[in-house]
């Protein structure tokens, strides 16, 4: 898999070692292909026996290694390097409200072996953290993988973070986390950079790896327990100034005047069209549902009040969409989590609205798709924020000691 296409690399931070050097060298071969040391030289303007050096010492690194050789147009055939893939590996986890996913991933973000368990969020930072630990030297022990290979971790959590802390703020369904130290509690057990972000955020990042990855404007919406949205803009996420960008899910909605939503306010779109919402409005009209998978069957097997209740949520939806439509301007809208079982009903209610009330020019090339990622979006996700940062010339300048 390749993903090149996923980073924005700023080269006025490279330090003048590595510019046009080391680290400039290791960015190029980055995006998978393989590569003759020739071609690295005309790519970075470097001597031969400079490339062949460099090469040397990012294969000492396990960074990079040989490959097949190209083909040859006679004598002493070219040998090829590229990324090294399954020497150095991350951890990524995804915590969602009544889940935890964990993987350990190769530099390509595809996971070599993963893990799984139903846990609830309100148990608490250290019971749900301690599982993540327990669970990943599990699966270091069944790989015969050592610790030393591993580069960073990638937390997902479902709630606002200020990233640069890695703490949870005033996260709304995380009782008992808000403002826990995160990094500082894994990183004894694991002792690299931990990367920490919004749930929705890692999603953003793990869909445009999968099926986007030539798109520079994209906005995911995940719908379950909870609503809210990962910003791709001008190929960079956006987290804004205290990380809650994204956070679709408290604007109002007209129609919601009366609905009290759990943040306090009234009419907002989470209040209205998130799982639970559903399932209670369903069950005060006689239709009982508990929860969003509920809603879920039930659409699933025809029941007409729950289709029509979908299709309103998909519409609420798009109402919020729309302003940001004229606000980010995005290529493409990609719609996950849970309820996107439903199947069309809800993106249906969606794009309904969404090009009905957008301007023209904003949704003349506008895709709203459903996730392609699925369950997996946040973990591959998770994956790629480790790396990104991993591999980042800040990071490699630091491995080779420039």
């Amino acid at each position: 898999m390749l993903w090149l296409n996923c980073l924005m690399v700023d080269r006025s931070s490279v330090n003048p070692v590595g510019a046009v050097g080391m680290t400039d060298l290791f960015q190029i071969l980055r995006d998978g292909r393989p590569r003759t040391r020739s071609e690295l030289a005309q790519l970075s303007g470097l001597a031969r026996s400079t490339v062949a050096l460099r090469i040397e010492i990012l294969t000492n690194l396990g960074l990079v290694g040989p490959v097949k050789d190209a083909l040859s147009t006679g004598g002493r055939p070219s040998s090829r390097v590229a990324l090294t893939a399954d020497d150095k590996f991350v951890l990524a986890v995804d915590i969602g409200a009544s889940h935890v996913r964990i993987a350990l991933s190769n530099l390509h973000g595809t996971p070599l072996v993963q893990d799984s368990s139903d846990l609830e969020i309100a148990r608490g930072p250290e019971f749900v953290l301690n599982w993540v630990i327990q669970a990943a030297l599990a699966l270091f022990s069944s790989t015969g993988r050592s610790i030393s290979g591993l580069l960073a971790v990638g937390v997902g959590l479902p709630g606002p973070v200020e990233h640069k802390s890695g703490r949870p703020i005033n996260p709304p369904i995380m009782p008992g986390w808000d403002r826990f130290d995160v990094p500082g509690w894994l990183q004894p057990h694991f002792p690299v950079p931990v990367l920490v972000d919004n749930d929705v955020n890692i999603m953003a990042l793990g869909e445009r790896e999968q099926a986007w990855s030539n798109t520079e404007d994209l906005v995911f919406v995940k719908i379950a327990t909870g609503i809210g949205a990962g910003i791709i803009s001008g190929g960079q996420l956006q987290r804004g100034a205290q990380g809650i960008a994204g956070d679709i899910g408290h604007i109002q909605v007209a129609r919601g005047s009366a609905v009290l939503c759990r943040c306090g306010n009234y009419g907002c779109l989470e209040a209205l069209a998130s799982g639970p919402a559903l399932a209670a409005c369903l069950s005060a009209e006689g239709t009982p549902a508990l929860n969003g998978q509920d809603v879920v069957d039930l659409v699933k097997g025809g029941n007409f009040a729950a289709i029509q209740a979908v299709r309103q949520a998909g519409r609420d939806i798009g109402e919020v969409l729309t302003a940001c439509v004229s606000l980010i301007n995005p290529s493409v809208i990609v719609i996950g989590g849970s309820m996107v079982q439903v199947g069309d009903q809800l993106i249906a209610g969606l794009r309904e609205v969404v090009y009905s009330r957008s301007m023209p020019l904003a949704t003349q090339n506008l895709q709203i798709a459903q996730s392609s990622a699925g369950a997996n979006a946040a973990v591959l996700g998770a994956s790629m924020l480790a790396i990104h940062h991993a591999l980042s010339p800040e990071r490699i300048d630091a491995m080779i000691g420039c």
